[in-house]
């Protein structure tokens, strides 16, 4: 038991203390959210039932629930208030599992769906062999523009008119630019399709700094709630149409969740709060992070993609492993691991995210820094020198 508790504890110094990390799908939650976390409602139920049972009324399916039920209410409301929706939960218990509640409400089996091939960044999830088979799906799969990063808006109509599916999922694990929604809806308009926007990975950037789902047409919006958002790992699901979240909502217990995490969804409402009074101004200084990221790299000779749009748009880069393997002499899994060496942590598929390190105060000055720092980490080690810029941050865009 030590043994554990020791790791655990040398886990958050390292990570928490003494490491920059570049990993986009990860951030840094407030001291409030992480103290919501361990409250007494890690331990507790819900359930408002509001039906008759042998006889009686049963308003809730467990006793001593006002406060978490107050407490789902205020967090829903704030996050309609911030995404521009009329309705919202936050039970869904993470990104990946919101996709599912989505499709699951909104489709059949035998029902096809459109979205972004894994090859061009599209979530893995997405794929014929994962949720749309489990579901019994059927996977057609977006003509993309690799030279742009984004979907061919024009052939995507052609083939939302063409295909008639029941669903098209916007969404991107590799994402750098934004979306044109509304030609797409229109298109889903006509053939009476439904379009979905996964942003797990721009939540945090959304509505001001990246593009405003449901003020652009889409009909469902979801995603995760820890990689540019700056909450504890979850999901949430929004929508404008009552008959949507009605779906949503019925397929949602006893199906896919039973207990929804109370603590989880009280410490999601307080980073809700921390978003709507910080989320603008974060969200600018991300995207001004990552273009000097991708712009300092590149200059110092690491091959960084699509320098001729600006690199990107929100909260990430994409290195290019052509250009790594000629000059470094490396793959991204190689570099990943020389970087870690230095307490510098990145994935290893050659992603560089600057969401976490935004929310720890890095400014435009601290991401040069970083950015030579990473270049000499992949020659010698840099620890000492990661050590005191880590030091020279601390927990930005919170009360």
């Amino acid at each position: 038991m030590r043994d554990l508790f020791f790791r655990i504890k040398e886990h958050d110094r390292w990570r928490g203390e003494e490491c920059i990390n570049l990993i986009p799908s990860e951030n840094h939650t407030s001291p409030r959210v992480q103290e919501i976390l361990a409250s007494d409602m890690s331990r507790r139920y819900t359930l408002p039932f509001n039906q008759m049972v042998h006889g009686s009324l049963v308003e809730n399916a467990y006793r001593g629930t006002k406060y978490l039920d107050e407490v789902e209410d205020l967090g829903e409301k704030v996050a309609c208030k911030v995404f521009n929706a009329k309705y919202a939960s936050l039970k869904p218990l993470s990104g990946h599992v919101s996709a599912l509640i989505a499709l699951i409400s909104t489709c059949e089996r035998g029902d096809r769906i459109l979205t972004i091939n894994a090859k061009h960044g599209g979530y893995d999830g997405y794929m014929q062999d994962y949720m749309p088979s489990f579901l019994g799906l059927k996977v057609g799969y977006l003509p993309f523009d690799g030279k742009t990063w984004n979907l061919n808006a024009e052939g995507s109509v052609e083939m939302i008119i063409g295909k008639r599916p029941k669903v098209v999922v916007i969404g991107s694990s590799f994402i750098l630019f934004p979306f044109e929604l509304r030609k797409l809806k229109r298109a889903c308009k006509e053939v009476g399709a439904l379009l979905l926007y996964d942003a797990s990975h721009v939540l945090g950037l959304m509505p001001w700094n990246f593009q405003n789902p449901l003020r652009e047409g889409v009909d469902i919006l979801y995603g995760s709630t820890h990689k540019t958002f700056f909450g504890p790992q979850g999901g949430l699901i929004l929508t404008r149409q009552k008959k949507l979240f009605d779906m949503v909502s019925k397929k949602m217990i006893w199906t896919i969740l039973d207990n929804a995490h109370w603590n989880r969804i009280a410490a999601l409402g307080q980073a809700l709060m921390e978003y709507d009074r910080f989320g603008k101004d974060y969200g600018a200084q991300v995207v001004k992070n990552s273009k000097v990221m991708g712009e300092e790299l590149n200059d110092m000779g690491i091959s960084v993609r699509f320098g001729k749009m600006g690199y990107t748009e929100c909260h990430m880069i994409l290195l290019d492993e052509k250009g790594m393997r000629a000059k470094q002499k490396m793959s991204f899994n190689d570099w990943a691991v020389k970087l870690e060496r230095s307490n510098i942590i990145a994935d290893a598929v050659g992603r560089i995210g600057v969401n976490e390190v935004t929310r720890l105060g890095a400014k435009e000055e601290h991401i040069k820094t970083l950015a030579g720092l990473i270049k000499t980490a992949t020659k010698r080690n840099v620890k000492r020198e990661v050590l005191r810029l880590r030091k020279g941050l601390g927990l930005d865009f919170c009360p």
